[in-house]
């Protein structure tokens, strides 16, 4: 099989990455319960993985690293534990689901909620202004959230500027890392990043059930849930302390684990390698297709002839084909794994105007080589030429 939807999870991996998992099934126990090496070894290991996780991201604290099981866990912490009725937020177009359904549901609750459009709407590529985001500040603005790049056309939002916009206002600013981190470089304190929201097994080479976010000291997140901790137990409410605050029951350990050797393993290769290859994969692949009939690709790619930043997703239909229906052959016949479908983007497929043929994405690691490009290239266009 050809995997080229390393936008959902990716498959391929480091080798260290399966080895630590399995060593960690093998010989971890419950971390923060009890005395036994087990345990300690548990504990030690997350303690280790919190540390070179702040320290990637450019936090200074890691007991402000909180372990959750998906990038929609650590957003759904954020969002329901910042926000009270008659605060309002700002948001944007590109917006995956975790963040939407969690805003719209704190909406119900009296939260005002708005959402930026693209403001690119005759050349539809795609393109949040950070001086739109601005224009929707007002008295009662608590956070502004926003992806950093949208998992349906691999835009990369300047969330350095939007950063500096919410300093200014004295907003939090909370950020869905979920396409970049592991990929592009973050700083949680060069951006004014508040709370920083990822999943571990996508550019980070982590395990599925991996995920996090860091919380910045501005940030007074309320507890999601409550439980187990090891410590403190005869408090009758969740500790006050982070990590303990928000992380309630037995952690991934194994999973984690699996994190730390993932990210120690990206450390190793230099993210600005990951980068080079994966944009060089995608800018191959784009070169190939863009003049098969009838197809359309989606994004802004022109930022690519100013040096400018752009995930490696490229997202497509064919004519009036259904998107479900060209990934479907892609597999079946050629062996090429794609995302078909909305992507849990709604408002960017009503911007597109895609709602019923979705698209087709293809998205690209570090891992993918030159020769599984030119075969999905080569795929696309017998199909475009039988349709």
């Amino acid at each position: 099989m050809i995997y080229l939807d390393n936008a959902a999870t990716t498959i391929k991996k480091p080798d260290a990455v399966y080895d630590a998992v399995l060593d960690a099934m093998k010989h971890c126990g419950n971390s923060g319960r009890g005395a036994s090496d087990a345990s300690l070894d548990a504990s030690r290991k997350i303690y280790e993985a919190r540390m070179c996780l702040a320290e990637f991201f450019g936090g200074d604290d890691a007991a402000r690293l909180v372990f959750t099981a998906n990038a929609t866990e650590a957003l759904n912490i954020a969002i329901h534990g910042l926000f009270e009725p008659g605060e309002h937020v700002i948001t944007t177009q590109l917006e995956h689901n975790s963040v939407l359904r969690p805003l719209y549901m704190q909406r119900e609750r009296g939260v005002g909620v708005d959402i930026v459009p693209c403001s690119d709407a005759g050349i539809k590529r795609g393109i949040i202004s950070p001086s739109d985001i601005e224009a929707l500040i007002r008295p009662d603005t608590k956070a502004i959230v926003c992806t950093h790049a949208s998992n349906l056309t691999g835009n990369v939002v300047d969330i350095k500027s939007i950063g500096q916009i919410a300093r200014k206002y004295n907003l939090l600013f909370i950020v869905d890392a979920s396409q970049t981190a592991g990929v592009l470089p973050i700083n949680i304190r060069e951006m004014n990043i508040d709370v920083l929201c990822f999943t571990g097994h996508k550019g980070l080479m982590g395990p599925q059930g991996t995920g996090g976010l860091y919380v910045g000291e501005r940030a007074d997140i309320k507890p999601f849930k409550s439980g187990g901790t090891g410590v403190l137990s005869f408090l009758e409410n969740q500790p006050m302390e982070l990590p303990t605050r928000l992380e309630a029951g037995t952690l991934n350990g194994p999973g984690i684990a699996g994190l730390l050797t993932g990210v120690m393993e990206l450390e190793k290769i230099g993210l600005d390698n990951i980068y080079a290859k994966e944009h060089e994969l995608m800018q191959a692949f784009m070169g190939k297709i863009k003049t098969i009939p009838g197809i359309r690709i989606y994004g802004d790619f022109d930022v690519l002839s100013d040096n400018g930043l752009h995930c490696a997703i490229v997202s497509v239909n064919i004519a009036d084909m259904d998107s479900a229906e060209v990934s479907d052959i892609l597999m079946n016949e050629y062996g090429i794994a794609t995302r078909s479908g909305i992507h849990c983007a709604p408002l960017m497929h009503k911007f597109f105007g895609t709602q019923k043929q979705g698209m087709v994405r293809f998205s690209f690691s570090y891992y993918n080589t030159v020769d599984e490009i030119n075969e999905a290239a080569e795929a696309l266009m017998q199909i475009a030429a039988l349709r």
